[in-house]
Order: C-alpha cells, then structure tokens, then sequence
C-alpha cells in the first residue's frame, strides 16, 4: 500500500494530462483581506504556508465553473467592467445566511480575456467582488466544457449511451485529460486563497467532480462539500463511461455529497456499492458511507428559489401592462404555459404531441385552450439539438393548421430570448403549468410558476383584484425531473404516455376551483419556507457537521493520481514496529500468540487456501518455544485446519470461532456444545434454502457450530436487501432458541450463544492462569470483523482481576483501517516477517532459555536485521 501520494497528480497517469497549450505562469493571487494592513501571498508552486493569513475567520468558499458575474469591454476605453449577476444560484445563496457572511468565488468568466490583462482582472474581480478568476486555455475550455461536459457527461447523465455516432460522441481520452486539466486549475485557484482550518469549501455540479481529489491531496482536514445540480444515472448506465472510479473517487473525497431526490443518491450508493465495494449506513437520519476510516455523508434537499427575487419582477410596472395584455389577448381561454431549454431533454416535441392528443380527444377544448411554449435559448450544439428544434416547429405548425381557426392559434411558440418581466407575466396569468421533460435534474419552472401565482400586494393593486380573492394553480409534471417528489399535490405522468398527458391537461383544466386551491396553497407552504436561502444554509450546516471530527484523527494521503484518497484513522493508531514488539518479547516470560487465518497467514484473495512451507516454518519456529502458547483462532472447520497444520505439534487450534478446541495436534477437540443443542438448525436450514433458491448466487455454508447464507456472488443491491430480510425474518424464527443471528460482509449466520472468537481466546488465557502460567504478554493478529471481538476481549484483560500482573498487549489488524486494535500491518508479508523476526528471537534464546551468550546474541541480531 501506498502510503504518500506523488507531489503531481497529472505525472503518474499512464497518458499525458496535459498534452494542451498551459496556461502562462502568474504570479499568485494574495489572500482575501481580513486583518487590516496584512496580506499574505503564495508562491507559486504552492509551498507557502497557507494556514497563516486570514485568521480564525471562517469563509465560505464556492467553486463553480462560471463565476456570479457579467462582464463587458468598454468599446472606449478598452477597460473591463464587471456586474453580479442578481439570477445566479451563487449570489442568491447568499441570503441564507448573515449579512457579513464571508464568500468566496471561484470559477471561469464569461468572457475571453486576453493573457496580458488577466492579473489586471484578477486583482480587480478579488478587490472589488471577493472573485478568483479561473483563466482556462480556449484549447482546453472548449474540450472540457464542450467536449466532455456537454458532450459525455451532461448526456449520460440524462441516460443517453453513445450507442451510434449519430446520437451522442464516442468516448475521447483527449477530452477527459482536458477536464482533468481543467479541474486541476481551478484547485490552484482555491489553494490560493483557502484557509483550510477554517474555511469551507463548496463545489457545484458535474463540470469539477475531480476537483476535491486534487484539494483533498494539498489539504487532507480540507472541509468540502459537492452537489450534484443534474440527476445522478442508475448504475447499469454509469458504469459504462470508462472514467467511472476516478469520478467516483473524486466525489468520495469530499465530507458531504449534495443531491436533489433519494433517487439520485441511491443510484450514487449503487455505484460505490457495485464499483468499489462501499457499504453504507443510515445514522440517525444522516446517510454515511465509510471511505477509509473517514465518513463521507450524503445530503438530499432539492434546491429553492429566490422568492424576493421573483416578487420584485412581479411588482415591476412593465410585469403588470404584460399581464393586463395578455389577459386581453386570451381573454375566455384557458392558458397552458411550458417554458423549457431548447434541449433534447425537455420534452417539448412529447409536449405538443400530447396537446394534438388533447385536442383530438377532447373535442369540446378546441378553440378554448392555449398552450404558450416559452423556448430558452440552446445551451449547447449538435445535431440533436438542430433535429430537435425542427421537430417543434413541424408540430406546432401541423397543429395550427388542423385546429386553429382565423384569430386563434392553439399553440404559441415563443422562440427567442424574453424578458423577465414578460416570463413573469406569463407565470402569473397561466392557468396550468405543463413540464413534460424526460429528464431533468430538478427544474424550478413550477416553483416560480407557484409563487406567481400567489401575487404580490402590488400586483394585486395594479390589477385590480382583491388580496383575499382565493389564489389557485394547478401544475402537470413530468415524474423524471427533480422538483417531482417536492410536489405532491401536482399531476404527475410519463412524458412518453401522450395519451396520459392529454387527459391530465384536460382534468386538471377542469378541476374545481376548491380542489385547485388547496393544492396552490400545500404547493406554496412548501415552496415559500425551502426557498435557496434554506437550501444553501442546510447544507453547509451539514457540511460542517460532517467535518467537525477532522482534528481528531491521524490521517495518511494514499494511492497515486486520481485514486488518491485519505485514511483516517484514531490518533493511538499506529503500525506495529518489529524492533518494539522483539525487545519484548525477548523480556517476556509467558506469551499468548492468537492468529488468524484467512487475510492474516494467507492472503484473502489467494485461491489456494493452504498455507505455504514459510507459514508451516515459521509457526512451528514459534510453537517450539516453551515460553509461548500459540493458537490460530478461524472460522474454518476443524478438519481442514488440523489437517493444514498438522505439522505444527503444538499449536492449538480454536475452529469455527472457539466452537472446537483443542491444544495440541496430541491433544482432543473439546466443546461446550452438544448436538442436541443443535437442533436450531432444523429450523434456521428450510429458511435459508428458501432465500438461496431466490437469490441467484447465494450458497449456504454448512458448519458444525453454525450455518452461514453467503451472498458475495449475488447481485449486490438485491443480496444485501435480501440479508436484511433474512436477518429479520431469522431473529423472529429463532427468538427462543439459544442462537444469535449476525450480519456479516456478504453473510448472514447463525450460531450458538457464546461463540466467538472473543470468548475463545477469554477460555485460553483462563486456562492458562488456572494452570498457573498467566501471560506477561498477549499477542493478537486478524483482518476481519469477527477477530474485532478477539482485540476487544485481549484489552478487557488488562483490567482482569484474576490476572496475578497485567501483560503487555499487542492486538494488531491488517491493513489500515478503523479497528479496535492499537497497531496494524500492511498485509499479509508484514505479518510473516514479523512472525519471523519472533521466531528468529526464540531460536536465539533456546540455549539458555533467554540468557543468550555474546556470540548467538550477535548472530541473531545479524539474523534479525535481515528478516527487517
């Protein structure tokens, strides 16, 4: 294992990241200014101390790939001027929050600033915005944001395959190493301002999902948070894109992971799951994945929008004369309004053709219903979008010509970009709102379409109408966008079912006024009180829950390039040195040696189960020495066992977890247990036989002391949701039979009351101090869950009364990783070599039993330094 990462991700990758044009050099950006007359700089390679400069005062730092701002070129004098743009997500963010709130942007400019007046730029959007401009190269822009972003990720994320060249780019490797590239220098940006003590660090949406890899490396405590803005796919989708780990470990690198539904991050947990094995847990309500010893949380709150904001547009005079127009222009008809993105997602071809079923079926609606489709400008380009604004056109056009008549047009097609105010008037005047996309990430057309809807004391003036008059709107949505869930009191349909669209247009047309006001006003509670502000203030309230314990642990950066990540492990941790634990045992009289089998003398991944002459060798090095007592405590049956080690004389054996005993190859197996106190399995055996013949790749595993459902070869969603049901229904079943019922990794087991490896090694050491040999020193070496018990009861010695003096303990885990042991090995070659340095110091004490002369001492410490 990799224990320190590479100073540069972008040289370890087996292709050139950065074979694009790079950026000029600049020199680094000072800090934000917090205390009067001090402004630190960084150098540029990054090796300034950064945690000196702005105090103790937390900032919120939000990276995104445009910054909150307008910019334009004076045509005079050729000067730069730049605006916040009051509509961004960024800036209204903002009101969640105090005002003297510190933020922090970082991200791309709309604009195409030229090399020599970019640190001109910088220092000025810094000074005067708190903005950290991130100039990207035009060569590597346009193939990260154009290329990868909109043309792979943005797709697949809306479950679009690449399945033909027509509809949709093959991946190009050259595109990712400009994201990657990309990602990189919007991390610089941040490390040249950030905190990490104190600041928190908020990343948005799918363009920078890399970046907390490139921040967690600099900062290991770094406190981040990400949300995700698009939907998250299913797992069958996601893991095709070739990049799919690396994306998924750039994301895991945060504290906390923001998504819109449960949906979403439930397809986000199926992928940890299925791709790198994850398992999650829900812990009071928060939903935590464990990610080497560190907790990365998962949030879900859709996101709100900016009431103010929209009731300032309303109460404009410009909104009124529109509305007052359009009241006049449809007066008598019904208004069906659809404002969507000219994109191929949004459904609006499925939208006309629903209205054509409408009219079609519903014959007594021609000529009294509208539909006034609002087009937002494309975001991005291509065929697809071309073909799909040209099917628009063709059917609102098919549509007009079979149902309209001299002075009525059913269908409006606005295609260009429409102000505010106008959009506005269309939300307040419209008598149903119809949002028909096949997917979308959250949409927030029916959030303003609600509050527009409810009106404005001033709008109500202009109007003429009463501020008590009943406020009513009635919202068809599609089930595939994000504001879907949020909604309950909408019609919901599948934009495919145009039939099912037309007739939910047509009731909700004719819903009653009564019913239509009490879905308004459970519609306008909900939206009104999760508005941006809550939004935002929610999540870094989490977020700085999620990063509260950073301090309290040892952390270690591992894995080279994207696959870097943090271990986090408890402060007391630490591997176990060889030196250390031979000068002790050379000083011990009376040892206790516990070892597992599987992961710990062989390697877990290792089809030959047997153990190798090394193993054999040096087992019976230490068994040899009269002054050790050694066992391997296993889960495995006691036949294979005796029959692996059956040339280790003296080494004592605890299969099935301490059901079977025995200490010695000359020695009997004992038990406490009876076969007539299993007759628990006549009941627990039919059970599991009925959830393997319904799990496809489940097997069960017969033991004497127990049987286990095994699932590792199951689907890994359906086996762990079928483990649960198992579990449960086992518990019910078994409630009066002396059994436990534990869930495992890929396991379900049952076994007899007091079986553990824990309560084995308790009976071993008892045995040993009633033989009047008591341990001066215990040692204990596993991986896996179960030896938790064994490290668990070897510390509850030590405050063991019937112990005559407390031994030294040594309870050591492989690999590193949360455990309750003190000390931990890498792997298995760690665990042989220590064994050898032991059994390489009991050879040397043979002679004399621990008085070595000068010579054997000198030739073991010879020896010794060649096993180290």
């Amino acid at each position: 294992m990799v224990s320190r990462s590479c100073a540069n991700f972008l040289d370890l990758s087996s292709w050139d990241l950065l074979d694009f044009p790079q950026t000029q050099t600049q020199r680094a950006l000072p800090r934000v200014m917090t205390v009067p007359g001090i402004v630190s700089e960084l150098e540029g390679d990054g090796s300034s101390d950064v945690n000196s400069s702005t105090g103790s005062h937390e900032r919120k730092i939000i990276v995104a790939n445009m910054l909150p701002l307008q910019a334009k070129k004076d045509a005079e004098t050729g000067q730069w001027c730049f605006t916040w743009d009051e509509d961004s997500l960024l800036i209204q963010l903002r009101d969640g929050f105090p005002s003297d709130t510190e933020f922090v942007y970082i991200g791309s400019l709309n604009a195409d600033i030229a090399i020599n007046e970019q640190e001109a730029v910088s220092q000025k959007l810094l000074s005067d915005f708190n903005c950290v401009p991130a100039f990207l190269p035009k060569e590597i822009h346009e193939k990260y944001y154009h290329g990868f972003c909109k043309h792979h990720l943005w797709p697949l994320f809306h479950y679009m395959l690449p399945m033909f060249p027509d509809h949709g780019d093959r991946f190009d490797r050259r595109l990712w190493q400009a994201y990657v590239s990309a990602n990189k220098i919007f991390s610089d940006r941040v490390m040249e301002v950030i905190n990490p003590e104190d600041d928190y660090v908020w990343i948005q949406d799918y363009h920078l999902m890399v970046l907390p890899t490139f921040l967690r490396k600099r900062f290991n405590r770094i406190k981040l948070g990400f949300f995700l803005h698009s939907p998250f796919p299913s797992s069958e989708i996601y893991r095709t894109l070739p990049v799919r780990d690396d994306i998924l470990r750039g994301l895991l690198n945060c504290d906390l992971i923001g998504f819109h539904t449960f949906d979403y991050a439930r397809h986000f947990l199926s992928c940890c799951s299925r791709m790198l094995g994850l398992d999650y847990e829900s812990k009071r309500g928060h939903i935590g994945l464990d990610y080497f010893g560190r907790t990365v949380f998962i949030k879900i709150l859709p996101i709100g929008i900016h009431i103010g904001r929209l009731e300032s547009v309303l109460n404009l005079p410009s909104t009124a004369a529109k509305m007052k127009e359009i009241q006049e222009q449809f007066k008598g008809k019904k208004l069906i309004l659809g404002i969507d993105d000219m994109d191929i997602f949004k459904g609006i071809s499925l939208k006309l053709i629903a209205m054509e079923h409408l009219f079609e079926t519903y014959w007594n609606m021609r000529g009294k219903c509208v539909l006034i489709q609002i087009v937002n400008p494309a975001r991005a380009s291509g065929k697809d979008v071309e073909e799909a604004k040209r099917e628009i056109y063709v059917t609102a056009k098919r549509i007009n010509e079979r149902y309209g008549s001299p002075g009525y047009e059913p269908v409006i097609l606005i295609d260009r970009l429409v102000p505010r105010n106008e959009k506005t008037a269309y939300y307040a005047m419209a008598d149903c709102c119809l949002v028909n996309a096949v997917r979308d990430g959250m949409n927030l057309v029916p959030y303003k379409y609600i509050i527009c809807r409810q009106g404005t004391p001033g709008i109500d003036k202009a109007m003429g109408s009463s501020r008590d008059s009943p406020r009513t709107s009635m919202l068809v949505v599609s089930e595939f966008i994000g504001c879907s869930p949020s909604l309950s009191g909408a019609i919901r349909v599948n934009p495919w079912d145009v039939d099912a669209v037309a007739e939910a247009v047509n009731l909700a047309l004719k819903m009653s006024e009564a019913e239509k006001r009490l879905r308004h006003e459970k519609h306008y509670h909900y939206v009104s009180t999760h508005d941006v502000g809550y939004w935002a203030k929610s999540f870094l309230q989490d977020l700085e829950r999620a990063s509260q314990d950073h301090y309290n642990k040892r952390c270690w950066g591992i894995g080279f390039g994207l696959s870097f990540r943090v271990l986090s492990l408890s402060p007391s941790f630490r591997k176990l040195s060889i030196d250390h634990i031979v000068s002790t045992y050379r000083k011990t009289e009376r040892r206790a040696i516990f070892l597992d089998y599987d992961g710990t003398l062989v390697p877990e991944s290792s089809l030959v189960k047997t153990p190798t002459a090394e193993v054999l060798s040096v087992l019976k090095s230490l068994c040899e020495d009269p002054k050790n007592t050694v066992f391997i405590v296993s889960g495995r049956g006691w036949e294979s066992l005796s029959e692996w080690l059956s040339p280790c004389e003296n080494l004592g054996i605890a299969a099935e977890h301490g059901y079977f005993i025995r200490w010695s190859s000359k020695k009997e197996w004992e038990t406490c247990y009876s076969s007539a106190e299993a007759e628990w399995k006549n009941i627990v055996e039919p059970v599991m036989r009925s959830y393997m013949d319904a799990t496809d790749g489940s097997t069960i595993e017969f033991k004497e002391s127990a049987l286990v459902w095994h699932h590792q070869d199951a689907d890994p969603d359906f086996g762990s949701c079928q483990a649960k049901e198992l579990l449960d229904h086992l518990e019910s079943v078994l409630a009066n039979e002396p059994v436990v019922v534990k869930r495992g990794q890929h396991i379900v087991e049952v076994k007899p009351q007091g079986v553990s490896k824990g309560l084995a090694v308790e009976k071993v050491i008892h045995r040993m101090v009633e033989d009047g040999n008591s341990p001066d020193m215990v040692m204990c070496i596993g991986d896996d869950r179960s030896d938790e018990d064994m490290f668990e009861s070897i510390l509850n010695t030590v405050t063991n009364p019937d112990l005559p003096m407390r031994p030294e303990i040594f309870a050591c885990t492989v690999g590193r990783k949360p455990s309750k042991a003190k000390y931990f090995l890498d792997d298995v070659t760690d665990v042989l070599k220590l064994l050898e340095g032991l059994g390489a110091a009991s050879s040397s004490s043979k002679p004399e039993y621990g008085q070595e002369s000068s010579s054997s001492s000198s030739q073991t410490h010879v020896a010794f330094e060649s096993i180290i």
